[in-house]
């Protein structure tokens, strides 16, 4: 059986969720830097070109299957060690989201050169450190012994953001529902957008037993980016890119309710 740990949870006044989601909205629309100079109202084709130039990001994907895998790894842990799960996956988090701020935050495009994305750069750095403090306290406490309904109504969206079953051809987005994909899709791991839904997940399954701070901070943060995603929809090129962030939109508005709730 699992021992909930039950130390006094940090005193956080009321006013402090506003002023992070202000911060973390402010972090979200820095602008990108780009080697070449470029309008404002080109902001969103620089994301999009160092999107498509990170999409496979060489020399990393070839350690996408370790991202997979120790996702696996981490959910088995959690069925039969519960106990020491919760600073592994606190700790496997952090790591992730610096990798992610390295590996999709800069890259080189065909029109605007060498690119940064300051606000996702900043935001992966931000979360990283965070969740790393979280490890190093050892704050965290997550079993299965308590899923109910709402945790499997989510599941089918987590194992396609785990699934990432795409392909970029031509600049185009595809679906690829190739079963090799599910350990080998360099998506999952080295993207904020597709990994994070699994991580507010595994959060989501902890409530209570997770940092209130860390865990908003995670939540909101996803949710601008799953919003101005669902823009793809409209494009028949980047359709499927649309489809693929629904569960990172949809697990940030659910672990938002599932907290406030919890939190009266």
């Amino acid at each position: 059986m699992l021992v909930t740990r039950t130390a006094a949870k940090p005193h956080i006044r009321r006013w402090t969720y506003p002023l992070v989601y202000v911060l973390l909205l402010i972090i979200f629309f820095l602008p990108p830097y780009a080697e070449q100079p470029y309008a404002p109202q080109e902001t969103s084709n620089v994301i999009r070109e160092l999107l498509i130039a990170t999409s496979n990001p060489e020399p990393y994907t070839a350690l996408a299957p370790l991202f997979h895998i120790a996702t696996i790894a981490l959910i088995a842990l959690i069925t039969w060690r519960p106990a020491h799960a919760g600073r592994a996956l606190a700790a496997y988090m952090g790591v992730n989201y610096l990798v992610i701020g390295w590996v999709q935050g800069q890259g080189v495009t065909e029109t605007y050169g060498y690119v940064v994305q300051t606000g996702n750069v900043v935001a992966c750095a931000l979360l990283g450190g965070i969740w790393l403090i979280v490890a190093l306290r050892n704050r965290l406490s997550v079993s299965f012994e308590h899923l109910d309904w709402r945790h499997y109504a989510l599941a089918p969206l987590v194992l396609l953001a785990f699934w990432s079953p795409a392909a970029f051809i031509d600049g185009v987005v595809y679906p690829d529902f190739n079963p090799m994909l599910l350990l080998t899709s360099p998506a999952y791991g080295l993207s904020y957008c597709l990994t994070t839904p699994v991580f507010l997940f595994l959060l989501i399954i902890a409530l209570p037993n997770v940092p209130p701070l860390a865990y908003r901070i995670t939540a909101f943060n996803a949710l601008p980016y799953g919003l101005i995603n669902m823009t793809s929809l409209f494009d028949p090129a980047f359709w499927w890119m649309g489809v693929l962030h629904v569960p990172l939109l949809a697990l940030s508005i659910a672990a938002l309710i599932m907290v406030r709730r919890q939190s009266g």
